[in-house]
């Protein structure tokens, strides 16, 4: 369907109307009726999930089991003050962003300016590391800070609702085009951080818990209401360096599975 939808003419018709926020919003008000329930135990056994992962209750929709939270001890976070962790359950790919704040995803080229909408953020994060983390359905759709620290203001910025796929990376800088918000960490141990969630086709919402606030590693930023979705994480140059099983994912497309709370590189 996908295919169909990126690839051919009358798909790209269909295509304007989906990638609207409506569309998505309208989507997420059935998922979040209770008439919805029916579709859960289908998703369980299609995508494979193991549920001995999570707590289990009796979800009152769609929606409230595709957040569903995860038991205790299944996702221990790596409290090592140095380690650099993942914030979700994901498949990574990385990238190094260049002197002109530019880096290549796919090979479609993406600037920081045009990510964040704001050239003064974006100056900070040349030369360093640009982190992504693209959610698939199955996954975990909750997520964490990586490390101890105080937040700024969540700046939504909208646009449509793409699918994180890599067919639609191959016709659209999604990163760039895609309703996204993003904040800025000031943590200890990497200095400042840009955290940003991009939402995705069937996305309502992404639920971020706060504003202004001082958080501690491991501690829920939020979560995404259903489908896939993407989180980026921005570090600044010299802050971190990847650890040596997910080099080969560095400038080079390949996606590694990570999962919440694993270490994936240490501060410098």
């Amino acid at each position: 369907m996908l295919k169909t939808l990126y690839h051919t003419r009358p798909g790209g018709y269909v295509l304007k109307l989906i990638t609207r926020p409506g569309f998505s919003r309208t989507c997420a008000g059935i998922l979040d009726s209770r008439y919805s329930r029916m579709y859960i135990k289908r998703f369980i056994r299609r995508n494979g999930i193991d549920m001995s992962d999570y707590e289990w209750e009796r979800w009152r929709s769609f929606n409230a089991f595709f957040i569903r939270k995860i038991r205790p001890g299944a996702r221990p976070v790596d409290m090592d003050p140095r380690a650099l962790v993942s914030p979700c359950d994901s498949v990574l790919s990385a990238y190094t962003i260049n002197q002109d704040s530019v880096f290549t995803v796919k090979g479609t080229k993406y600037t920081l300016d045009t990510l964040l909408t704001d050239r003064c953020v974006a100056e900070k994060y040349a030369g360093g590391l640009c982190l992504i983390f693209r959610m698939m359905p199955v996954n975990y759709h909750r997520y964490i800070y990586p490390d101890d620290g105080v937040k700024g203001v969540n700046i939504p910025i909208p646009g449509k609702l793409h699918t994180v796929r890599p067919v639609a990376q191959e016709k659209y800088s999604i990163y760039a085009t895609n309703s996204r918000e993003f904040t800025t960490l000031h943590t200890t141990h990497f200095g400042d951080v840009v955290f940003m969630e991009v939402g995705a086709l069937m996305v309502g919402r992404i639920c971020n818990h706060h504003q202004q606030h001082a958080f501690r590693r491991g501690e829920e930023k939020g979560y995404f209401e259903y489908g896939g979705s993407t989180i980026i994480l921005l570090l600044q140059k010299d802050r971190a360096e990847l650890s040596e099983e997910f080099l080969p994912a560095l400038n080079s497309g390949v996606e590694i599975p990570v999962q919440l709370g694993h270490r994936i590189g240490s501060a410098i």
